[in-house]
């Protein structure tokens, strides 16, 4: 699932996907960074997904649209989940793919994307956050990059590498960054690695 396609003489990350927040209205800083992230990023011609829900998703889609970008969200729809936030009625993309469950989700947000932006969020971002990283370790080489939106990840980070068993590879899977020109620079430098790597 992880390992990418050699694209000749194209772009190796095409498609962002966007993982925060669900419970956070258009006033929230956070909806208006991935606001403002995705639609710089569909200026640049990439295709943003998202997990078709409220919040940092629903502001992912109405960014990359803002910039007549290409969108996706990927769904699902419980029958046994409370706080339900699987499809937001105000999420419309140009296409909507469908899974049975938060996981299934999850991992095809992950197959879907060729690179990950992270914002703020709760439990759910967390699971996200560590999943991508995990994937990063496990396919290192042929991974998928992420990026971490918001200087307050550098204390986070900081404690899991002091605290938790956190090697030299792993850390350099990703990026944290602060502001929007640091994404798309962000995004520059992955492609550039990765595409020396396929061209080997």
């Amino acid at each position: 699932m992880e390992e990418h396609k050699k694209y000749a003489g194209k772009q190796y990350i095409r498609n962002i996907a966007f993982f925060g927040d669900a419970n956070i209205t258009e006033a929230d800083e956070t909806y208006k960074c991935a606001f403002d992230v995705a639609e710089a990023l569909a200026r640049e011609g990439y295709v943003i997904i998202d997990g078709g829900g409220p919040g940092v998703m629903e502001a992912a889609t109405s960014g990359a649209e803002k910039a007549g970008g290409k969108t996706v969200t990927v769904t699902f729809d419980p029958v046994n989940a409370r706080g339900f936030e699987g499809r937001y009625i105000g999420n419309v993309p140009d296409t909507e793919i469908v899974t049975t469950n938060y996981i299934e989700r999850m991992f095809k947000l992950m197959e879907c994307g060729d690179a990950f932006v992270i914002f703020k969020g709760g439990s759910g971002t967390i699971s996200e956050f560590g999943t991508a990283w995990v994937l990063a370790k496990l396919y290192y080489g042929h991974h998928k990059p992420f990026i971490l939106f918001g200087n307050f990840w550098a204390e986070i980070i900081d404690v899991l590498r002091k605290n938790m068993n956190i090697d030299a590879a792993e850390m350099g899977v990703f990026e944290i960054v602060g502001s929007v020109p640091e994404v798309l620079s962000a995004i520059k430098r992955f492609e550039n690695k990765h595409a020396q790597t396929f061209t080997k």
